[in-house]
Order: C-alpha cells, then sequence, then structure tokens
C-alpha cells in the first residue's frame, strides 16, 4: 500500500479514528483499541501526536493514551519521540524502523495514504511476542 511518494508527518495533519488490534502471541490473547489520534503542528519542525481511547483486552475495559512528538533535524530528517523527549525510532515510510529497549526489539512500519494509513510493530523479548496493527482513517471534515 506504499504511496507514490514517502509521507512527512506533516502530511497527516488533522483528527484520525483509531483501530489498533494487540495480540499478545505468548498469552495468547488478542485485544482492541478504538478511539482518535490527532496530529497537530505546534512548530514548522514539530508535530504533536496524541492519541486517546479504549481498550479492551483480557476481559478488561481500560482507557489509555499516549502523546509522541515527531521532530524535524537540521538534516531535514523525522524523527518520533516520546512525551520525555527519549527517542523512539526514526520516521520512515514504508521500511522498516527499529526500536531497542532492552531487553526486548520493537520493529515497525508506517505506510498507506494521506486518508488512511498502517503502524505496525512486532515486539519481542525473553517474556514478550505482541504484535500490534494500528489503522488511522483520516475523519470527515464535513458536518453530518
Amino acid at each position: 500500500m506504499s504511496p507514490t511518494s514517502p509521507l512527512l508527518p506533516t502530511d497527516l495533519l488533522g483528527d484520525w479514528t483509531l483501530r489498533r488490534t494487540v495480540d499478545d502471541r505468548l498469552a495468547g490473547v488478542t485485544g482492541t483499541v478504538t478511539g482518535s489520534t490527532t496530529l497537530t503542528l505546534t512548530t514548522p519542525d514539530e508535530v504533536r501526536w496524541d492519541e486517546s481511547g479504549t481498550m479492551t483486552f483480557d476481559g478488561r475495559v481500560v482507557p489509555v493514551s499516549r502523546t509522541l512528538v515527531v521532530r524535524r533535524g537540521p538534516d531535514d530528517h523525522w524523527t518520533v519521540h516520546f512525551a520525555d523527549g527519549r527517542v523512539f525510532h526514526d520516521w520512515v515510510w514504508g521500511t522498516t524502523v527499529e526500536h531497542a529497549c532492552a531487553p526486548d526489539d520493537y520493529t515497525g512500519v508506517l505506510d498507506g495514504d494521506a486518508e488512511r494509513w498502517t503502524v505496525r510493530w512486532r515486539a519481542r523479548g525473553p517474556a514478550k511476542d505482541h504484535r500490534l496493527d494500528s489503522v488511522l482513517q483520516r475523519r470527515s471534515t464535513t458536518a453530518d
């Protein structure tokens, strides 16, 4: 589903419907997250990525949220950061990215187009084997 050219975080500004499946392969449990994601330009070189929703997992229903920040460096390269400033991963469209979080390893891919995109992660470690598949669909800007 790769577009003709890679998308930048600034191409995805706006409000999105979030649907995520969480597959814990070790426990044999699958759950879902439903909610919303908003990407907001905070400076010409920074995009705030806010997610909020509800996770249904292993018989529990809990609210979830997170904030990421995507920053453009002096070399025009974008990097995703956690809210506390730690680097999460490079912003690379349609190509595998990695995040080492000892003792676990994460590999992911961002892909899609300006109306529908996906974020897919595989997390593996001594006590972990998860797959997280997120689908983001642009919310309509027209009144219903």
